[in-house]
């Protein structure tokens, strides 16, 4: 790693682009390129003037110039000095950049370059139990730069001292750096802006009326439309898997053409138009409509939200968000099961499917807060204004460097999950068809078979049998099915918590063993209860376990590890093909398993026990740990990545003196330079009075 560490003393580095010559400790800085121009004022809070003439001052930390002027530091300018006496050697450092292998340059400060990864690594997805990848991520960059800092610092040390640092010392240093980026890079995970916890809040009404509509159909089965056949019930409850693959179809076009900002406030429509219709059936069949037009606007949901929440949020809080949704989405199960105590009747079954439309209503009254993802923005317009106006907004950045900064970031990202080829023989740049490169790589074909595998699993293990069924199938065991019911929607909310924390210690292969053994435990119980071999009370036990088995595994990870396991330049591509593959396993569950009840009685179960085994079985020979999970994999990915890149004034305790200037620092330096001026002309005076 150190042939890719420059020494900070003077020195000549030849590249295949012509010669670079550093002087002072560096000439690329945090203003750019040198200029010719001096004595420009900055305008306001734009820092992209900056005047020639003040670099070199300002490449001397604020905590120096205080120290000369015997000033009193600002709370924020002295944190560089708390790693102790290292920090003084390490204050007259430029700003960090790097060298590609082509020979560009990139200024960039440790923090940025490890914001940056995140950007690249991350997709840009909000989904339940990112955490862990976020988190190994930040750990493996902060303990790679801090090598690097490390290094650097111990060359700097002998080309100004004559003495390189002591194991001891370099021990200590790079404990404490690789510490302070950490808490740098997740200070995001921390700070969320206004406007990003309204998109988190409309984004989440969409969640929650999706789950409020899969167990809505539950409670009034015996009041709407009394003595329909099952054929026409079941059609009911399936006509909202026949809508969702189209919506999710119709959400990634109108998300392209129409923004994500427009392809949610259509969904909203959607939303208000299912639950009118279904409210206001005349009979059966309208509902069946109404339910199919729910049904798209779930679907679109589905593929709308991730994206446009992982659009909007940094890499580290895209799997808190996710988590929030999937929590929304639980609730709403519960909530249905709730509102069933009170509106399941003769009379009141119409307002529980009118109040789909009243929650979207309510979610379309906060539309104007909603704002249009940058990175679809950007992608449209690399120079749009909007897009930085944006930024600013959702980040709360002063400067427009910062914001800049951010717009690489995005751009990056964006550049590095495309399957975009600029590097074909013909000099252009020819698009490739994600989906169609994602089946020709064999590297990937065991992780697409494995993705495939895990979705028919998610619906065949029979969960949303409980979800849409639970009535029918807690008729006879439980007095009342419908507490039966909202037992199972509160214990599925429980089970979606502890899940999360499960996520965070175990890997991906091994909770889905664990899942996939419980529920077929829990099934052969069920079966076992059913036949009279154990009491009502012990079936509805093993369906508690049931449900908490699937939440654990079955339920989030199938979706998670596409995040995990492909490159950013399939993840798309696999969550499309998912998420269609998904919904037509759900159709047919929703359609089949009223025959299925009616035919095998007290073995309806059966089925999906066997389909668990299966998957279990497969899970052991077959599935692959999700890769690069552990900050020691990563790091290891980040040296083979970087290999052809120069790394130069790696300087991660001076990055907080690197900060935008405030309009006091200004003033400080201008009359820093002042003061300069007039004492130079006064030597001057002298002299030639001599």
């Amino acid at each position: 790693m150190s042939e890719h560490t420059s020494l900070l003393s003077g020195e000549k580095k030849d590249d295949d682009n012509g010669s670079l010559r550093r002087r002072s400790f560096g000439s690329f800085s945090r203003f750019g390129p040198d200029v010719e121009t001096s004595g420009v004022k900055p305008s306001g809070d734009s820092i992209s003037n900056i005047p020639l003439v003040l670099e070199d001052w300002h490449r001397r930390s604020m905590s120096a110039q205080a120290d000369e002027a015997g000033k009193t530091l600002s709370p924020h300018h002295k944190k560089g000095q708390s790693t102790g006496q290292l920090g003084l050697t390490q204050r007259n450092r430029a700003r960090s950049f790097v060298q590609n292998i082509d020979g560009t340059m990139v200024s960039m400060t440790p923090v940025e370059m490890g914001r940056h990864e995140l950007y690249e690594e991350v997709p840009f997805l909000a989904m339940s139990g990112l955490q862990r990848k976020e988190h190994s991520l930040s750990v493996a960059f902060s303990s790679y730069a801090a090598q690097l800092d490390t290094l650097e610092t111990d060359e700097y040390m002998a080309a100004t001292t004559g003495k390189h640092l002591n194991p001891e010392e370099k021990e200590r240093r790079l404990s404490q750096m690789s510490l302070l980026l950490l808490d740098e890079l997740e200070v995001d995970a921390i700070t969320v802006t206004t406007p990003l916890i309204f998109a988190v809040l409309i984004a989440s009404m969409l969640m929650f009326n999706m789950g409020y509509n899969i167990s809505v159909m539950n409670a009034p089965e015996p009041f709407v439309f009394p003595g329909h056949s099952t054929s026409a019930w079941s059609m009911a409850v399936a006509a909202f898997c026949v809508g969702g693959p189209l919506g999710a179809v119709l959400a990634g076009q109108l998300a392209d053409q129409r923004g994500r900002r427009g392809a949610l406030m259509i969904t909203t429509w959607l939303f208000i138009l299912g639950g009118l219709v279904q409210a206001l059936a005349p009979s059966l069949n309208i509902v069946i409509v109404g339910r199919a037009i729910i049904g798209v606007a779930s679907g679109a949901s589905t593929v709308l939200v991730p994206i446009y929440l992982g659009e909007l949020a940094p890499p580290n809080l895209r799997g808190v968000l996710g988590t929030m949704t999937q929590f929304a989405l639980v609730i709403g199960i519960l909530v249905a099961d709730l509102v069933g105590f009170v509106l399941a009747n003769p009379t009141g079954w119409r307002y529980m499917f009118f109040l789909t439309s009243a929650m979207a209503f309510f979610q379309l009254l906060l539309t104007p807060f909603l704002l249009e993802s940058p990175r679809w923005l950007l992608g449209r317009n690399a120079n749009s204004n909007k897009a930085r106006f944006i930024i600013k907004k959702l980040r709360g950045f002063r400067y427009d460097e910062e914001v800049e900064t951010e717009v690489e970031h995005y751009l990056g990202a964006s550049k590095s999950q495309s399957c975009n080829d600029s590097n074909d023989n013909s000099g252009g740049s020819s698009a490739k068809n994600p989906m169609l490169e994602m089946f020709q790589d064999k590297k990937v074909r065991l992780l697409v078979i494995s993705t495939l595998v895990l979705q028919v699993a998610n619906q065949f293990s029979g969960i949303n049998a409980v979800f849409y069924y639970s009535g029918l199938f807690f008729d006879g065991v439980i007095e009342n099915p419908l507490v039966g019911t909202t037992l199972m929607g509160a214990i599925n909310v429980l089970a979606t918590y502890v899940a999360l924390l499960l996520m965070d210690k175990c890997g991906r292969r091994t909770l889905i063993m664990w899942s996939s053994a419980g529920m077929f435990v829990s099934c052969i119980v069920i079966v076992v209860s059913l036949n009279g071999y154990f009491s009502d009370m012990v079936a509805l036990g093993a369906v508690a376990s049931y449900v908490c088995f699937f939440e654990i595994g079955l339920g989030p990870i199938p979706w998670l590890i596409v995040a995990e396991m492909f490159e950013g330049k399939y993840v798309t591509a696999a969550m499309s093909i998912s998420c269609q593959l998904n919904w037509a396993c759900n159709f047919f569950v929703g359609l089949f398993f009223p025959y299925i009840n009616k035919s095998l009685g007290a073995y309806s179960f059966g089925p999906f026990a066997i389909v668990l085994l299966l998957t279990f079985m497969f899970a052991w020979i077959y599935l692959p740990e999700t890769q690069g999970t552990t900050p020691a994999e990563l790091q290891a990915e980040m040296v083979k990545k970087n290999a052809g890149r120069s790394y130069h004034n790696m300087d991660i305790e001076g990055m907080t003196s690197h900060a935008p200037p405030s309009q006091d620092e200004w003033e400080q330096a201008l009359a820093a330079l002042e003061d300069e001026k007039v004492g130079l002309n006064i030597s001057q005076s002298l002299s030639s009075n001599k």
